[in-house]
């Protein structure tokens, strides 16, 4: 039988969400914990990999095991997981249905704080002593949604097959001192949201102007573009499947 789970993690004490030799990964403690209560090998297939640092509100994985599983299994998983990582979800789904190949969209959002928080050192990027043009960087983030190639944001070592996603919300919102981006998108190449939050930062400091943001979807040469922010202050916040 095929379950999903759903699940949420706070980013900071690991190397991303993928297995890899010598480091901390979420689906190494997810794969540990599920094993252990099922007293049988289980590996977990995830919707995405977010990158070392990066958080997740909502992520889905899959994995498949010859036993009925109950919401109490929900209980024994998050028992033995870390607190830092949380099971919110189990349901049995179709023996096709695929966490990663199923889902339709992706939406993650990238949180600044415009001063200093002390209680927020973990889950923001704070910036202090610079004024930014919030109309200007909403004006450059809409030029995503005509463009499908996004080359010029993509680490440059990546092997993927194609550097095409179709974004299909990017905006900037703002409350108080919090600023956020809200991005939604078919897919995400490696480092891209971090690479367009930087690149945007820079259109509304002034160094870039509306027109060079387009310019540099444009060149496919990620050297053009602004810096990767730090990421802590990235979330995944939404996976979409069909009903």
């Amino acid at each position: 039988m095929r379950y999903f789970i759903e699940l949420s993690y706070n980013g900071k004490n690991y190397h991303g969400w993928q297995i890899q030799p010598d480091a901390i990964s979420v689906q190494e403690k997810i794969n540990s914990a599920i094993s252990t209560v099922l007293q049988k090998e289980i590996l977990v297939v995830g919707a995405g990999r977010t990158d070392t640092g990066v958080h997740a509100e909502q992520m889905f994985a899959h994995f498949d095991v010859d036993k009925k599983l109950d919401d109490q299994y929900i209980y024994k998983f998050n028992s033995i997981l870390p607190e830092d990582i949380v099971i919110s979800d189990l349901q049995v789904v179709a023996d096709d249905k695929h966490a990663r190949f199923d889902a339709l969209s992706r939406t993650y959002e990238y949180r600044i704080w415009l001063g200093r928080n002390p209680f927020l050192l973990d889950g923001t990027w704070q910036l202090y002593h610079q004024k930014l043009s919030i109309s200007n960087m909403n004006k450059a983030a809409s030029i995503l949604l005509v463009y499908e190639n996004f080359q010029s944001f993509s680490k440059v070592r990546t092997e993927v097959k194609t550097f095409n996603c179709i974004v299909t919300n990017a905006e900037w919102r703002q409350e108080g001192s919090l600023l956020v981006f809200h991005i939604s998108a078919n897919r995400f190449l490696r480092n891209m949201v971090r690479a367009i939050v930087g690149t945007l930062i820079d259109v509304g400091s002034g160094a870039i102007s509306v027109e060079d943001f387009r310019t540099i979807i444009l060149s496919k040469n990620r050297s053009n573009a602004g810096l990767s922010v730090p990421a802590k202050g990235l979330f995944l916040t939404a996976i979409k499947y069909e009903e």
